[in-house]
């Protein structure tokens, strides 16, 4: 019973710490983030004034904080403006919408390995809330539930740009969810493992999916085949990060709340807290998301060059905090990679919804599929015979060509104009 009891105290404060104090926190930084640096790439200040009132206290100077307590602003204005319900509205589905939005960006957390293990009291315990074998399934089958809130919202809305919202982010994610699955098989079956607490342990010991120069703690180049992997690793990296920015409708996908075409999208009739609940899941899914591509390709919470298993082992008396370390390096590598989602959504212009489809109909989906082809074909080299590889290699050359001719010729010629 002793044990039962500490069991589900470690649970619950893995719960408390790794969601509401590092993910969720994560999303008003973001915010903050992009308020920055949207304001350093259109050469502007950005939020500097928000900040503690010293004046007010006899001082001759506010404390500014560098505009950090924006965000705080930010959620007190949400929070104590008018919570408006149109009368059209059809109201359960209304306010069931924004729940299922947000909710499923954070359960996906359990499953996202963030440091190595610590131990505690001669307890070894993991950095991860739920250690399951089939980490990517459960994230994919949880996540692509987000849409139902987007659809229900702009269906319930009762109006007609937020229902266009919804519809185009329905076929946004049909589109975008199949070829982020079959991106990844190349990595599953590199790794041989759906858990991502192995994952990011076996590139900690052979380096990462992306850089793997050193293998049990000694740098150096990699094998043939590792280099040869090399090539399916990036295909699939790409495919996953693009069709990630198409998931979570950030720019250049955010066509379900295109402003110019949609006033809002499928949440123009919400304000207030409903509001943010809507814009705090498409953070926390990009939060999340970001975590997933650092997980799989990057090495996860690994600092890599050989520098883990002498990290691990870091230790005052019978506390090993190295997991602790680790968990330092897979926050900062997470907050670079928010970076690189805000420096896309300020710098590339949003695509038409045309080339929206076609770039996950025509292009991402074929070129996953032949990447799967391509990943088992190096994997299984060195177990066949030259002649049988050098034939799936033409085979796989000749399919490849006749995917792109037909691609090619199905695609719309434009008319020539006339007089």
């Amino acid at each position: 019973m002793p044990d039962l009891i500490f069991q589900l105290a470690i649970i619950l404060t893995k719960i408390v710490t790794l969601t509401f104090i590092v993910v969720l926190p994560l999303v008003p930084l973001s915010v903050y983030f992009e308020r920055r640096f949207s304001a350093i790439i259109q050469d502007r200040v950005g939020p500097n004034r928000v900040g503690i009132p010293l004046s007010l206290l006899g001082f001759k100077k506010d404390f500014h904080m560098f505009g950090l307590v924006q965000p705080m602003a930010d959620g007190l204005k949400l929070f104590l403006k008018e919570d408006f319900t149109p009368a059209h509205v059809r109201k359960a589905f209304y306010w069931l919408a924004p729940a299922l939005t947000v909710i499923p960006a954070l359960i996906t957390v359990c499953v996202v390995p963030f440091g190595s293990p610590i131990s505690i009291l001669g307890h070894a315990e993991k950095l991860v809330i739920a250690d399951i074998d089939a980490g990517p399934l459960f994230v994919f089958a949880v996540s692509s539930l987000t849409v139902y809130g987007i659809t229900l919202a702009g269906w319930s809305s009762n109006s007609k740009f937020p229902f266009i919202g919804g519809v185009r982010s329905t076929a946004q994610m049909i589109s975008y969810e199949i070829s982020l699955g079959l991106s990844i098989i190349p990595v599953l079956l590199y790794f041989g493992d759906l858990n991502l607490s192995k994952i990011v342990q076996h590139q900690a010991d052979n380096g990462w999916l992306l850089l793997p120069f050193w293998k049990d703690g000694k740098i150096g180049l990699p094998d043939l085949q590792t280099a040869m992997f090399w090539i399916p690793a990036f295909i699939a990296f790409l495919i996953f990060t693009v069709s990630i920015f198409a998931e979570t409708n950030r720019m250049p996908f955010d066509l379900p709340e295109c402003e110019t075409e949609l006033v809002g999208g499928y949440h123009t009739e919400y304000s207030s807290m409903k509001f943010a609940l809507f814009f705090m899941g498409e953070y926390a899914a990009m939060v999340i998301g970001s975590a997933l591509i650092i997980t799989l390709f990057l090495g996860g919470w690994s600092v890599g060059f050989g520098l883990d298993q002498y990290i691990s082992q870091l230790h005052i008396g019978s506390f090993h905090f190295g997991g602790l370390i680790h968990m330092g390096c897979f926050l900062t590598k997470l907050l670079a990679f928010i970076l690189f989602f805000i420096l896309v959504r300020w710098t590339v212009p949003r695509f038409r919804y045309d080339q929206l489809m076609k770039l996950g109909w025509v292009i991402f989906f074929e070129a996953a599929l032949i990447n799967v082809f391509l990943a088992a074909l190096i994997i299984a080299a060195p177990s066949l015979s030259t002649p049988i590889i050098a034939a799936g290699a033409i085979l796989l050359a000749v399919v490849t060509g006749a995917i792109i001719w037909v691609a090619k010729v199905s695609e719309d010629q434009p008319k020539p104009l006339r007089a």
